[in-house]
Order: structure tokens, then sequence, then C-alpha cells
């Protein structure tokens, strides 16, 4: 079956009421996640770090009314629910009781919808044999409020935000809600990524725990991660909470720059007023924010490792010889594949990264192009391009993958 007819059928599968999911070689399931750290989000006004036993108090709010149009989608982000409590699913082999093989899948920025992603987890299931988990970033996927995602009133917000902002460029009903939000509050880029890379280590916890029904405790796991996923994946690595990282493999697809190397204003990612605001904040002056922001400034400096390592992957310049030097420990662990006509994460920025400034560490990249049209945001297209020519693209770049894996 080619990828196409693949896409197709496992995106009617996976949005079905079926109890018994299965299709061809894999079966799919829906587990039950609730977030224990959904409190350190923006919303309230005293914070508690558990590890330090601290308690804090936020002394400088961003509740400010800049790119704020609608307060559905301007909701302070420790009262959404969809966020704390929601479904995952795991993609694994027809039959297997409980795995001990695990990949998890991290997906892009501002996405909705699993679909394209559905295709990429069968293909690593097929071809480690391993379960595939698909997880959701803070407030993406499944995360989001539906309301995000409304059509009619995204797109009324859009034509309104270009009224607020002339000079606008990019602001679409796809991604004006998150485009909004984080114009308005940049430091909820931070603060979800750390919520997730703490519900990674949650689940990580509990499945060795013995608590989860597909997946046997004594499993081992590694990591594909797309676009702003692997931003996650290269902080869950590096930081190795617990060594629970100490042998897993990392894949980065079109991934692995420093967030200042990025351009991710795009009709699917942001506009061109949010990525101003998140450039100014993370990169031109985050110290100086960090200043104003007492609880950020414990996450990120006093004494989390992770947040540490966050702050590392946000500027190439800053704290380079620090992140390389992680980067080297794991180099025979860590692989990329390119596209050289991807402009939101380009190659040579990748490189850059990776390879460090001087070229001195190891890590496997290759440098794929297709012989046909495709962005960033859609490497295997199924509608306006010869199908054979996106299954030939499709199967190489995942024969690396698991070749990778295996």
């Amino acid at each position: 079956m080619n990828y196409s007819k693949s896409y197709f059928a496992l995106k009617k599968l996976f949005t079905s009421s079926e109890v018994k999911k299965e299709f061809d070689t894999i079966e799919i399931d829906d587990l039950d996640f609730k977030s224990m750290s959904y409190d350190i989000l923006p919303g309230v006004e005293e914070y508690k770090c558990t590890l330090h036993n601290v308690t804090m108090k936020e002394e400088y709010s961003f509740y400010t009314e800049i790119g704020t149009i609608d307060n559905n989608v301007h909701i302070k982000d420790i009262y959404v629910e969809e966020n704390q409590s929601f479904k995952y699913q795991i993609i694994k082999p027809i039959g297997e009781d409980k795995v001990k093989k695990v990949v998890f899948l991290f997906h892009g920025f501002n996405e909705k919808d699993w679909s394209k992603y559905l295709p990429w987890a069968k293909a690593i299931s097929d071809g480690t044999g391993s379960a595939v988990i698909l997880f959701p970033i803070a407030f993406h996927m499944q995360r989001a409020p539906k309301h995000w995602s409304n059509v009619r009133e995204m797109y009324r917000l859009s034509e309104h935000r270009k009224g607020k902002f002339p000079n606008i460029v990019n602001s679409t009903l796809s991604n004006v809600a998150i485009s909004m939000r984080l114009h308005t509050m940049p430091q909820r880029f931070i603060w979800s990524g750390l919520q997730t890379y703490y519900d990674v280590i949650q689940l990580i916890a509990d499945i060795k725990k013995g608590n989860n029904e597909h997946v046997d405790k004594d499993f081992n796991f590694d990591i594909f991660a797309y676009s702003i996923g692997g931003f996650l994946a290269q902080i869950l690595k590096l930081t190795n909470h617990n060594h629970y990282f100490e042998n897993s493999k990392v894949c980065l697809f079109c991934s692995g720059a420093t967030f200042n190397r990025l351009a991710p204003v795009s009709k699917f990612i942001l506009d061109s007023e949010a990525n101003v605001a998140l450039y100014s904040y993370l990169v031109e002056h985050f110290d100086k924010m960090l200043e104003r922001d007492n609880v950020l400034n414990h996450y990120i400096k006093d004494g989390h490792s992770e947040g540490k390592i966050f702050s590392s992957m946000l500027d190439y310049q800053k704290m380079r010889e620090f992140r390389e030097e992680r980067l080297k420990k794991y180099e025979h662990q860590i692989y990329a594949i390119s596209l050289t006509r991807d402009d939101v994460i380009p190659s040579f920025e990748i490189i850059n990264t990776l390879k460090g400034a001087y070229r001195n560490i190891n890590i496997r990249m290759d440098e794929l192009d297709f012989e046909y049209e495709y962005i960033h945001e859609n490497p295997f297209p199924t509608k306006a391009v010869e199908s054979k020519q996106v299954d030939e693209s499709f199967e190489k770049v995942f024969e690396k993958v698991c070749e990778f894996f295996n």
C-alpha cells in the first residue's frame, strides 16, 4: 500500500469511534494522562517548587493587552482543562501484549492534528518492532481547546488582527490563536515546553512502575522528533533526568537548530508580530526578562538542569561551549535528517548547531532533497504531487530512521 492510501486509511481509523483500531500490521490504542506539572503554568499568584521546597510569588504580571483580541484564546494557562487531562495514543504491532521497545514521537509547532504522523509512526513500528507513543506538546494537538480550531472564529480573529497590526505578515486562521497567545506572553513558549518535559518524565516513571497496560516496566525507548519536537527531544536527552535517557537514541527530522536560527513565520506556524515578540523576549532581552520574573528565573537558573539546557538551546552564541560539550557526549546517539529546501529550519543551521562551531562533534547528518515541491510543514504531500515520488521519498527517509534505531 502506498503512502497516500496508507495516510487516508490511518486518518479515517484514527478518528473513528471503533473500540478496536487495527490496520495492516498495527493497532492504535488510547490511554489517559493527567499532568502533574500544570501548576507551574502562568495564571496564579503563588507557586511552589517541590524539588527545592520553596514558595514563590509572581511579582511581575505579563498579562497585557498586547496582541490580545479574544478572551476565549487568551485564557489563563493554568485553567485550560484540555491541557491537564487528555488521551495520548500508542501504535504497536498487532498481537503484542506488553511491548519492551518504545519510540516517542514528538510533533511540530502549532499542530492540531496527528494525521500526517500516522504513516510515520507505522513505518517506525514496522521497521523496528517498537511501539510508537504519540505524545502531544502542551497546548497543541488534543491539549488545546477545540475553540482554537474553530474555522469561522479563527478567521474572524485573523482579520481583526490584520486590522490591528497593518504590517503583519502571514496572519491566518491556522496560526492566529497561538500567535495571539505568544505575542501577549512570549514566556508561554518556555512554560509549555517545561510542562511537556515534566510530563514525559512523569510518563516514563509511571511506565517503569508497571502502570502501563501496553508497555513492560523494563522497557527501552528512543525518540523520533520533528521540527520543534526536536527542541524538546534535545532537552530531554541532554538533561538525562535520573539517567532515563542514557541509552536512548534521538532521531531529528527537519530539526536540531537553536531557537534563534529558526524562521517560523509561516501561515501554518506563527505570524510576524508573534515572531518578533518571541525573538525579542527569548533572545535579545532574555536575561533582563528573567530579572523581572522570579518564578521563571528559578526554573531557568536556580538548580534546574532542564532550565539550563533549555536556555542553552535558545541562542546559538550564548552558552555554546556548554551546549556543544553536552552534544559531544551523546554524539553517537543522535542522528539528524534535514531537507535541502526547508526554509523554516535550514540544513546549514542544523549543521551549525549539531556539529558545532568547529565541526568537532561527530553527530551523523543526512541532507536529502525530493523531486517534487514540498515545504517544511508538509514534506510528504498527498495532493498535487506524483504519489510514486512521495512514496519513494517517504521510504528513503524512514529506512534511514529505522536503520539508526536498529
